[in-house]
């Protein structure tokens, strides 16, 4: 199982742990192009990128940049034009149980429980009926809802919904977990529950993380490191470290450092 003993300085030391650590996941010169109307259309050009192990990080841009193809290419859902996607070191083939999933709109089974749906990977996998009982108690222990284990999707709310899309994702225990805009479809006080839910269950579990959105302020809270895109073709324009305190809440965003972060980042987006 995960390691669940939360370090407290748990981001500072993970940026002395990559200067000496291989990456968990690498994108190597991208390319992405698309057949409209019979000619080609350029909608990646050139991604290279790093994840280390437990690295949370963030990919902005406006819609329309590519995040989500990127993303796509990455869990093995689409295969680039070319360059290729490794994952400790071994190129992505297709879908794989190393990479979780998490999408905006929940994609939970509406005949299924909340602890069968987080169960509903494992059992794909044929696990041991006694270990998938153990993970799917622990995950519903991790984001929360182990007094939900047996309502149906249609009895949450959005927010809940989204615990369970994570845990079910967690409970396949990823090299690399993806999430695409996973808060966009919740109002403004439910998605800030729930980035508070993510950082902490991030420095709970010591889960590697790539995550697009086009919240500026939700990618800094939330990460170690901003990639930032340009719109068609989609390209990272630049790389932001976040030098933010370990332990955030959500009163960081309040802060200067923040301000001078967040205005760094409009200004690529804009340019």
């Amino acid at each position: 199982m995960l390691d669940t003993n939360p370090s407290t300085d748990l981001r500072q030391q993970d940026a002395i742990d990559r200067q000496a650590t291989l990456p968990k996941m690498e994108v190597r010169d991208l390319y992405k192009s698309f057949a409209v109307q019979g000619k080609p259309l350029l909608a990646l050009e050139a991604i290279n990128l790093q994840l280390y192990p437990r690295e949370f990080v963030c990919l902005v841009g406006a819609s329309g940049c590519g995040k989500s193809t990127l993303l796509n290419i990455v869990a093995g859902l689409a295969a680039p034009t070319s360059g290729q996607v490794l994952i400790d070191g071994k190129a992505v083939a297709g879908p794989g149980s190393d990479r979780g999933m998490v999408f905006q709109n929940y994609t939970l089974y509406p005949w299924l429980t909340v602890s069968q749906n987080i169960a509903f990977g494992l059992q794909l996998r044929n696990l041991p009926k006694a270990e998938q009982r153990e993970r799917v108690n622990y995950y519903l222990n991790v984001v929360g809802l182990t007094q939900f284990a047996k309502a149906y999707p249609k009895q949450l709310s959005g927010g809940m919904k989204q615990r369970v899309a994570i845990a079910r994702a967690l409970a396949n225990e990823p090299e690399v977990l993806l999430m695409d805009e996973p808060f966009g479809a919740l109002d403004a006080q439910t998605k800030e529950q729930m980035q508070q839910f993510l950082l902490e269950l991030w420095e709970q579990t010591h889960t590697t993380v790539l995550m697009i959105t086009h919240d500026v302020e939700e990618a800094i809270f939330l990460s170690q490191r901003v990639y930032v895109m340009s719109v068609r073709p989609g390209r990272l324009k630049l790389e932001v470290p976040i030098d933010l305190p370990a332990q955030r809440d959500l009163e960081v965003k309040l802060t200067p450092k923040f301000i001078e972060i967040k205005r760094q980042v409009l200004h690529a987006l804009r340019e």
